[in-house]
């Protein structure tokens, strides 16, 4: 089983992977409510009144605050994925292109084929490269095979394309604009992965955190003044209620603004990985075996 954990399915989502993100966020909150809502009841916590319109205007700064976090690290989660698709067109287009121009002959599905073997490493290369994981068996035995010394295996990959390409041109006497076409199609790889280096290394301000949580205990610590004290139970139970659901949308936003980061909500670089190297296989057939496809046996790809 790969080490890699992938994509969300839709038809089963746990639950206890989520309350287990939050829980020590829960039992802080919890107790920080229980403590709040019965020092309000006795000593002279009793006499202290802070209108509930106050809590309601926190509330709202922090609603206010929530709905940015939440729409940043959509937007990055959103463009990591978009950047993935473009990968798998970018991929088809390239080995496409290479079956195109090269000659039918041995010798040019001899460069169809190093293409494809390249293109195929490069995507696993690219997503364990994001994630800081070691290399899987693929990508580890073209390392090995061809004893690559590098610091950043994706980047020496695209140097290989485009060096390939210019031997295939010189062999084959290939048409300058095919050339360029090719040529253009390796830079868009490269764009992408510099896209997929700038989310992954662009860290969201932890300030902006720290102020969201200032807020929740600051609206949890004046909530219970501005309630009804005819029923303890059910002002501490809101107490906790409240804040407990703006560290719910909270976290959901620090789930999404970090897509490489090899955890269930990841953007799907494995199984993207894996559709591309399907596709590419199956375009060259006559040359490559196709894979196996592997079947998920949780709530999450592998």
């Amino acid at each position: 089983m790969n080490n890699f954990i992938d994509m969300l399915l839709n038809k089963k989502i746990s639950v206890l992977y989520f309350l287990n993100l939050i829980k020590f966020d829960l039992i802080a909150i919890a107790l920080y409510a229980i403590l709040a809502g019965t020092f309000d009841h006795y000593w002279i916590f009793r006499s202290i009144t802070i209108p509930l319109a106050v809590s309601a205007f926190v509330g709202t700064l922090l609603s206010l605050l929530l709905a940015f976090r939440t729409s940043q690290s959509y937007e990055r989660w959103w463009e990591a994925r978009m950047v993935w698709g473009a990968i798998v067109n970018d991929s088809r287009t390239l080995i496409r292109q290479a079956q195109q121009f090269f000659p039918k002959n041995e010798a040019g599905k001899t460069y169809v084929l190093e293409f494809t073997e390249q293109q195929i490493i490069w995507c696993y290369a690219l997503a364990q490269n994001l994630r800081k994981v070691p290399f899987s068996g693929i990508v580890e035995e073209y390392v090995n095979k061809h004893n690559v010394k590098t610091g950043n295996l994706p980047n020496f990959l695209l140097s290989k394309h485009t060096d390939l390409l210019a031997a295939g041109a010189e062999e084959f006497h290939l048409d300058a604009n095919k050339q360029v076409q090719m040529d253009g199609t390796i830079a868009r790889l490269c764009d992408a992965m510099g896209k997929c280096e700038r989310i992954k290394n662009t860290v969201f301000p932890r300030s902006y955190s720290v102020l969201l949580h200032f807020f929740i205990y600051v609206i949890m610590t004046i909530l219970p003044f501005g309630l009804e004290d005819n029923a303890k139970i059910v002002e501490i139970s809101l107490t906790f209620l409240v804040p407990a659901l703006f560290v719910s949308i909270e976290r959901t936003a620090i789930l999404m603004q970090d897509p490489f980061e090899n955890k269930p909500t990841d953007t799907p670089m494995t199984t993207l990985s894996r559709t591309i190297e399907s596709n590419l296989r199956e375009m060259t057939t006559d040359i490559v075996k196709l894979p196996v496809p592997e079947q998920p046996g949780t709530y999450y790809i592998m």
